[in-house]
């Protein structure tokens, strides 16, 4: 019978949590559920999107759970964007055994805005039980938090780096937006974070809302909403936000 593929959520960023010793309530369980942390302890293989994330988010998971094996006799096969697709049946060999595995993501939940998606459509063409755990996603704590229409959004990924190309997409996302009352979301390489906010300030139309949404679940984190030509002026001002190299999710709604 082949195991269960159980889609393991990660923290958004660092997290520098000291052991705890006298019994209170661990700080991880504030950003994973303690019950999400038990599954992802008894785990020995997962298909990782980084080792080095994951072996960080094993430690500090093992500072309030004990881990079945010691991390460095842990199975860790990475999955990311440069994996061929030829390699996925291998990942998946020790689930078809019969061993459990975890999917886990650099950052966030599995096979949302992650190459983990194609593991798991395999998973289920093979019968392997697939189990999503509960965990932070960026996407929906920036919806959450941003004050924009959370009935209708849809997630755009990167846009062009070429800023030509960008600007057209800018503009065809907020069309969309005006035309279908649809929240957009989008992502940026974090050290990009300033040329993409002064993109969406200068090819926005001036009334339509913009969202800042960096280090959600952390201690540095920032959401910050206000129109197009409020960022514009900030920016002029030197008053953007403090987002470079920290991971931030950006919303738009025009009117």
């Amino acid at each position: 019978m082949p195991g269960t593929l159980y889609l393991i959520p990660n923290t958004l960023g660092p997290v520098d949590i000291p052991l705890q010793e006298d019994g209170t309530p661990h700080p991880l369980d504030a950003i994973i559920p303690r019950e999400v942390q038990a599954v992802a302890a008894r785990l020995d293989y997962f298909v990782a999107e980084n080792a080095k994330t994951t072996r960080a988010f094993l430690k500090l998971l093992g500072s309030c759970q004990a881990l079945s094996k010691p991390i460095q006799e842990i199975g860790i096969a990475e999955l990311n964007v440069n994996t061929d697709a030829s390699a996925l049946p291998a990942l998946l060999a020790p689930l078809r055994e019969g061993r459990d595995g975890g999917l886990i993501s650099e950052a966030g939940v599995p096979a949302v805005a992650d190459p983990g998606a194609n593991l798991v459509r395999m998973a289920h063409q093979h019968g392997i039980q697939v189990r999503p755990l509960v965990g932070p996603s960026s996407l929906l704590l920036a919806v959450m938090a941003s004050g924009l229409n959370g009935q209708s959004f849809a997630f755009n990924g990167y846009l062009p780096t070429d800023a030509d190309a960008r600007s057209k997409r800018i503009r065809q996302l907020e069309d969309r937006s005006r035309k279908e009352k649809q929240t957009q979301l989008l992502i940026e390489t974090p050290y990009r974070n300033a040329a993409m906010l002064e993109a969406l300030s200068s090819h926005c139309q001036s009334n339509t809302l913009v969202c800042v949404a960096t280090d959600l679940s952390l201690p540095t984190e920032s959401v910050r909403t206000q129109t197009a030509g409020q960022w514009k002026a900030a920016l002029a001002a030197g008053k953007g936000p403090d987002f470079h190299k920290k991971p931030t999710v950006f919303l738009l709604l025009a009117d």
